[in-house]
């Protein structure tokens, strides 16, 4: 990976879209800092089926960041949720806790509305590494 390192962070930048202005992930101590993901697939676009289905997608983008940085779901302790709808939180929820099984990390959810690519739902988190 080419991160950078000034002080003591390091920026590795999101690999998927070069040129994008922003890191995917930035490591602090024992820290990993993940930007957000929405639930675009392998293709690149928002997957079909509604928020449960983006709550999957944006889970498992999640999951394949920690992964290359040494890490995973169950390092999780921060998430931010940003729902498009709040009205859709029920759902985007009993996707949510499938992910979490063995511990529920510390959550903050909020609306808000012009999400990347027409999302429902963008959830970032911070993980222990290691």
């Amino acid at each position: 990976m080419n991160a950078v390192t000034p002080s003591k962070a390091t920026y590795h930048p999101f690999l998927a879209i070069p040129g994008l202005p922003f890191s995917e992930a930035v490591e602090v101590g024992e820290l990993l800092f993940l930007s957000g993901q929405i639930g675009s697939g392998a293709e690149g676009k928002v997957v079909i089926g509604g928020i449960a289905a983006e709550t999957r997608q944006a889970l498992a983008n999640i999951g394949a960041v920690l992964a290359r940085h040494g890490s995973s779901l169950s390092r999780v302790i921060k998430v931010t949720v940003m729902l498009a709808d709040m009205g859709e939180w029920h759902a985007m929820n009993a996707e949510y806790v499938k992910s979490f099984k063995e511990h529920l990390p510390a959550r903050s959810a909020f609306g808000c509305n012009g999400l990347a690519m027409g999302a429902r739902v963008e959830i970032e988190c911070v993980a222990l590494r290691g």
